[in-house]
């Protein structure tokens, strides 16, 4: 009915309140506004993002390029190598991007998914990431 305030909005509001300091926008679902008080709570009981990842968010939110901001992982002259079906694969790191038998190409992933011919994370194919993204 329009007119008609939901009571659960307005609780989930106050919370949103507590939660980060202001109302929430007023197009925000119910369901959604749970969802990140949820999150929220989660980060606080369990600490929040890795400091790489939010050090390279805050980087590529102020402008700079995803690839540019995510290359810390390995520095330009890095050579790293992977080993996949029975072929040594080669990939040197430089300035805009990354080499291999020749083409350069813009990140990592995607020489990953060049060589095995699926979608990979290109840190964690050639063993610089574990499984939750941290480093080995």
């Amino acid at each position: 009915m329009p007119g008609k305030a939901d009571p659960a909005r307005g609780a989930v509001r106050k919370d949103w309140e507590a939660a980060f300091g202001s109302p929430p926008p007023p197009y925000l679902s119910v369901a959604f506004m749970r969802k990140a008080l949820a999150h929220n709570a989660q980060c606080r009981a369990h600490g929040g993002l890795p400091s790489p990842l939010r050090r390279a968010l805050r980087q590529i939110a102020i402008g700079h390029g995803v690839t540019e901001s995510t290359r810390r992982i390995a520095k330009p002259g890095a050579q790293l190598v992977r080993e996949w079906n029975g072929r040594t694969y080669r990939v040197e790191v430089v300035e805009d991007g990354y080499r291999m038998d020749g083409r350069t190409w813009r990140s990592l992933s995607a020489v990953a998914g060049h060589i095995t011919g699926t979608t990979w994370s290109g840190p964690r194919f050639f063993g610089l990431t574990d499984r939750a993204g941290g480093r080995p």
